[in-house]
Order: C-alpha cells, then structure tokens, then sequence
C-alpha cells in the first residue's frame, strides 16, 4: 500500500522581520506557487499564518488550482 502524497496539502510559513513588519509568504507544497501578506511584528503568528493561507487558497482558486 502506498501512502498519499501529502505535499499536496502541505502549506510552509516563512517569516521575515523588516523592521517593525514582518513579511510572511504561504508556498503551496504541490503547485509551489507563493503569496505574501505584510503585518506588523507584534501581531500574533496564528493571525498572520491564516491570513497568508487565506490569500494563497484565493489565488489558487482564481487560478484552477483549487485546494
């Protein structure tokens, strides 16, 4: 039995502080197509984590690459 590829639902976070923002880009683990949202350093991880993937799910899907 062979086990699912499970890059197709796998998301990666990078984080990367500018100042007093930080910039987070979602790469889409199958398609390997990024988005990149800006917020600032002091708001929470989860927040900015779901904003990042909710722009990545809404380009995907603009682009037939529905998650």
């Amino acid at each position: 039995m062979n086990a699912p590829d499970q890059a197709e639902d796998l998301v990666y976070f990078e984080f990367t502080f500018v100042g007093s923002a930080v910039r987070v880009a979602a790469i889409d683990g199958a398609t390997g197509r990024e988005t990149v949202v800006m917020g600032p350093a002091n708001a929470s991880t989860a927040d900015l984590q779901r904003l990042a993937l909710a722009k990545l799910n809404a380009n995907l899907a603009r682009n037939g690459a529905d998650r």
